[in-house]
């Protein structure tokens, strides 16, 4: 089973391709504030390199926190949409998680439940101005 793992949790996002627990291709880039234009674009680069596709991945795991607020709100938002529209289970590791230990644990549950980001603490949101 092809797996796409994402980690959108800090400036340098991770983005990897897995056959089972063999790893395909696995590539980390400075995203920070681009993050949204570029990930999309990072993960069919990955795909096309790999002479695959969308409707061949198989299941997505996901890190899903502690970590940026805004990075983990763009990756898991787009890990979640990527399940629900390809039909394919999704999965979520945290911090002390290996991939490999996420990788057999979306095989065994094949769960196709949401993923909702741990983000660690409260998020820092500014005060509108007056």
């Amino acid at each position: 089973m092809k797996i796409l793992y994402l980690d959108t949790s800090k400036e340098d996002a991770e983005i990897g391709l897995y056959e089972d627990q063999r790893v395909l291709t696995f590539v980390s880039y400075y995203a920070h504030r681009e993050l949204s234009t570029t990930i999309l674009k990072k993960i069919e680069e990955i795909l096309k390199n790999n002479k695959t596709d969308f409707n061949s991945l198989g299941g997505i795991l996901c890190y899903k926190g502690p970590g940026s607020f805004t990075g983990l709100r763009i990756g898991i938002s787009l890990a979640n949409a990527l399940s629900y529209g390809l039909g394919i289970p999704i999965e979520g590791i945290m911090e002390d998680e290996p991939i490999n230990e996420g990788i057999d644990n979306l095989i065994k549950r094949q769960s196709t439940k949401q993923l909702t980001p741990f983000y660690g603490a409260d998020p820092h949101i500014t005060l509108p101005k007056k």
